[in-house]
């Protein structure tokens, strides 16, 4: 499919193992032929978005995100946890 070379993000992996071959395809020819056309690319973000990549994306995120957390409780509280904590939360619920 794509060479281990490239990398992708997951919303963008997710999409492309539940989409039909021939968008599949063109998904593919754009990611690393035309990846410097604006259109083209938008058009995969919305095929990525249109196949639930992006909320696919955010649900693993919350899972390591609650897992993370439920391995630093354990922990007693200190400083150190505490910086742990405020970075696990900051990574997660930034905006962009």
């Amino acid at each position: 499919m794509i060479s281990k070379r490239k990398k992708l993000t997951l919303p963008l992996i997710y999409t492309l193992n539940n989409i039909d071959k021939k968008t599949r395809r063109e998904i593919i020819y754009i990611v690393k032929n035309n990846n410097n056309d604006k259109e083209k690319v938008n058009w995969v973000i919305n095929k990525v978005n249109e196949a639930g990549g992006i909320e696919y994306a955010k649900t693993k995120m919350n899972e390591y995100k609650k897992e993370a957390l439920d391995i630093l409780y354990s922990f007693p509280e200190s400083p150190i946890r505490k910086g742990l904590e405020d970075l696990v939360l900051y990574v997660t619920d930034r905006k962009y």
